[in-house]
C-alpha cells in the first residue's frame, strides 16, 4: 500500500465509497497555482468534484474565478461565496429562465454564460430585458472538437456583434475550449494549442479593431492550461478541471502534468466465482463506465487485475493473485475518469494523515438545487 493512501480504520466506511485524500488534494491545488503563476488568470472547473469544501479551499488560496457546467454547480459556487462564475454551457429552454432567476438571486455575482447561435442569443436578451437585468455572454468558439461553438471567421464576428448589440446582454469575451487536444507528446500538444491561440488572438484583434470590447478569453482544459498560461496575454483565463482530483486517464494522457490521484474508491470483495476471478462491489453505479471495460479503474495493490465484467453493483476482474483474496477484503481503486465518478456518490469520506477527518456532500451532483 502506498503510504499516501493509508486509512487507519476503514471499518465504518460503507463500500463502494469515494475517498478524498485531503493532503493530496491540497497539494494538487498548490501545483495548479504554481503552473499558472497568477491566481487572477486561473478559473478552475468545478465539474470534476462538485463539492463546496473544495471551493472553500480554492478560495482560501486566492482562487476567486471559477467555472461550472450546470446551474447546480453555479449555485453551489455562489453559495460558497464565489463572485465571478463562468457557466460554460449554451443556454436553451428553461435554462434561460433559470439564468434570469440566478441573476436576481445573486445580483452581486458576475455570471458569464456561453452562446454560439442567434436564436438563443435573441431569446436570452429578451428574457433579461423583460426582467430588468443583464447577463454577460461569452462567444463559444469551435476550436476543432466539433461539439459546440462557432468557427473563427466572419460568422463569429457577426455573432459577437449581435451579443454586443442585444439589450440585456453584455459581450464579455470568448470561450475557447480545446478538449480535442489530448496529444500525449507535449511538443505536439503545445503546437496544437498555439495553433488554436493564433486563430483566437486574430479574432480578438479583429473584434477590438471594430470597436468591440473583449475583456476576457476563457481558454483551455486540463491538458492545455499550462500552455495557455505561458502565453503573455493578460486577458487569458485558464480552466483546468480534472487535475484537482486527477485520475488514471489523464495520468496516462498527460505524463508531463505531475498531479497525484486524490480521489479513490474503497471497494470490497464480495465473491470469488472462479480460481482466477474476484468480484468487487464496484459496479457502474460507483465508478464511471464511459472508459473501455479494461480501463475503468486501476488497483494500485493489484496491478495485474483485468476487468472482464461490470454490472450495476458488480465488477469482476481476472488476476493471477485471485487466490490471495477472500470476501470482505478491501482495495482502493483509482478511477480512469473521475469527473463522472464523483457524480455517482452522494458524499465522500475525507482522509488526512491516515485518519477519517470529515465527510463532504457532493453538493452539485444533481442538475437542480433550487434555481
Amino acid at each position: 500500500m502506498d503510504a499516501r493512501y493509508q486509512i487507519d480504520d476503514t471499518s465504518q466506511i460503507i463500500s463502494p465509497g469515494m475517498i478524498i485524500f485531503k493532503d493530496l488534494l491540497e497539494d494538487n491545488l498548490r501545483k495548479m497555482l504554481e503552473l499558472v503563476g497568477d491566481s487572477n488568470r486561473l478559473r478552475p472547473h468545478c465539474k470534476t468534484h462538485k463539492m463546496r469544501e473544495v471551493i472553500a479551499l480554492e478560495l482560501s488560496l486566492g482562487i476567486i474565478k471559477h467555472k461550472a457546467a450546470t446551474f447546480a454547480e453555479a449555485e453551489m459556487l455562489a453559495d460558497v461565496g464565489v463572485k465571478d462564475i463562468c457557466l460554460a454551457y449554451n443556454l436553451v429552454g428553461p435554462n434561460i429562465a433559470r439564468a434570469v432567476e440566478f441573476r436576481k438571486r445573486w445580483p452581486d455575482v458576475s455570471l458569464q454564460v456561453t452562446a454560439d447561435h442567434p436564436t438563443p442569443i435573441e431569446q436570452l436578451g429578451e428574457a433579461m430585458s423583460a426582467a430588468g437585468v443583464e447577463i454577460e455572454v461569452l462567444l463559444d468558439l469551435n476550436t476543432g472538437q466539433n461539439r459546440t461553438g462557432v468557427e473563427v471567421g466572419e460568422a463569429a464576428v457577426e455573432l459577437y456583434q449581435m451579443i454586443a448589440n442585444t439589450p440585456g446582454l453584455i459581450a464579455a469575451g470568448l470561450h475557447v475550449y480545446d478538449g480535442q487536444n489530448h496529444q500525449v507528446d507535449f511538443q505536439e500538444r503545445e503546437a496544437a494549442v498555439l495553433a488554436v491561440w493564433n486563430d483566437v488572438s486574430r479574432l480578438r484583434d479583429q473584434l477590438i479593431t471594430e470597436g468591440l470590447s473583449v475583456p476576457r478569453i476563457v481558454a483551455g482544459a486540463t491538458g492545455s492550461f499550462p500552455i495557455f498560461a505561458k502565453i503573455d496575454d493578460p486577458d487569458i483565463e485558464v480552466c483546468p478541471g480534472t487535475c484537482v482530483l486527477h485520475d488514471v486517464g489523464y495520468g496516462q494522457l498527460f505524463p508531463d502534468l505531475k498531479f497525484t490521484p486524490a480521489a479513490l474508491v474503497l471497494t470490497r470483495v464480495i465473491s470469488r466465482p472462479g480460481p482466477d476471478r474476484i468480484t468487487f462491489d464496484l459496479g457502474y453505479k460507483a465508478i464511471a463506465s464511459d472508459p473501455a471495460m479494461e480501463d475503468r479503474c486501476r488497483f494500485p495493490d493489484l496491478p495485474d487485475a483485468k476487468a472482464v465484467l461490470q454490472n450495476e453493483e458488480h465488477l469482476v476482474v481476472m488476476s493471477q493473485r485471485a487466490n490471495e483474496y477472500q470476501p470482505g477484503d478491501e482495495l482502493l481503486a483509482i478511477p480512469r475518469h473521475v469527473c463522472p465518478t464523483s457524480a455517482l456518490h452522494k458524499s465522500v469520506t475525507v482522509v488526512s494523515g491516515g485518519k477519517v477527518v470529515d465527510h463532504w456532500n457532493v453538493a452539485a451532483r444533481d442538475r437542480f438545487i433550487s434555481v
